[in-house]
């Protein structure tokens, strides 16, 4: 999947290797990247996590629990995968184009490793 269509916060079905995983939104307006997972509860369903599309960085302030945070190439593979605690910063590395983040423990759940391929539907 080269691109993420345009649907402002749209939720979609997140797929991890062939797998539906989990309902996540995708981000892909300044306002909504900016916005994030501020505000939300941690377990709150859905969505499970959200899809920064561009992005290559996020950061933890003002959030009330750790997240999962996956950087992801051009063809929406997991180039680096890192907890981010709260208060915390995930900066930008070469190559990243997108940002999944979800609650911290659920890529354990998913299956979620560098290496692996993401997309949306």
């Amino acid at each position: 999947m080269a691109e993420v269509p345009a649907h402002r916060l749209g939720r979609h079905a997140l797929v991890v290797d062939g797998r539906d995983v989990a309902a996540v939104l995708v981000a892909d307006s300044a306002w909504a990247r900016l916005r994030g997972l501020l505000g939300t509860a941690a377990g709150a369903e859905p969505p499970a996590g959200l899809l920064l599309t561009p992005g290559n960085s996020v950061h933890g302030w003002g959030m009330r629990y750790d997240l999962d945070v996956a950087q992801l190439d051009a063809e929406f593979v997991v180039v680096r995968a890192v907890r981010l605690r709260r208060g915390g910063l995930v900066g930008p590395r070469r190559g990243v184009r997108h940002v999944l983040e979800a609650p911290h423990g659920a890529f354990e759940t998913w299956g979620l490793v560098a290496g692996s391929h993401v997309s949306v539907r």
